[in-house]
C-alpha cells in the first residue's frame, strides 16, 4: 500500500487528440475513482464548474461516456487579474464489462463531484433440473 507521502494530486490535464474539435476551447480529462461491490459499480468524477444542465452521461454498447461543460462564474463587470482556473469541457469514456441495469443507474452531482452508481444485472443462477420417471 502506498504511503500517504507518496500520493500526489495530479494537475488538470487537457486531452490531446489528433482528431479535430468542432467547437473551440479546452477539453479536460476528469479525475475519476471507481469502486466495485458484488451488486454495483460506483464512479466518482471531479467535474468542477459543471452543473446538471451542462452534464451528459451516456451508456451504450458497453461504453460509458461522461461529457460536461464547466461554466465560468466570473461576473461580466469583473476584470481578470490572475487566472489559474481554466474552464472548458470534460470528456471521458469507459468500457463497462458488466451487464448493467440501465434503467436503475443513479447519478448525483454535488459540489463539483459526480457520483454515478451502476447496478449490476443479476447473473443467471445455475439451476438443477430434476428428471422424472415416465
Amino acid at each position: 500500500m502506498a504511503d500517504s507521502k507518496d500520493l500526489q494530486a495530479k494537475e488538470k490535464m487537457e486531452i490531446t487528440s489528433s482528431a479535430e474539435q468542432i467547437t473551440p476551447g479546452f477539453v479536460f480529462t476528469p479525475e475519476v475513482d471507481i469502486f466495485e461491490t458484488e451488486k454495483e459499480i460506483t464512479l466518482l468524477a471531479d467535474l468542477p464548474g459543471v452543473d446538471t444542465d451542462g452534464l451528459e452521461i451516456d451508456l451504450r454498447d458497453n461504453t460509458l461516456t461522461l461529457t460536461g461543460v464547466a461554466n465560468n462564474s466570473k461576473d461580466e463587470s469583473e476584470i481578470n487579474l490572475i487566472t489559474e482556473y481554466e474552464v472548458g469541457k470534460y470528456y471521458r469514456q469507459f468500457t463497462i464489462s458488466e451487464v448493467i441495469y440501465q434503467d436503475k443507474i443513479d447519478a448525483v452531482l454535488k459540489d463539483g463531484v459526480l457520483r454515478l452508481t451502476l447496478p449490476k444485472a443479476e447473473k443467471a443462477q445455475p439451476k438443477k433440473i430434476t428428471v422424472k420417471n415416465f
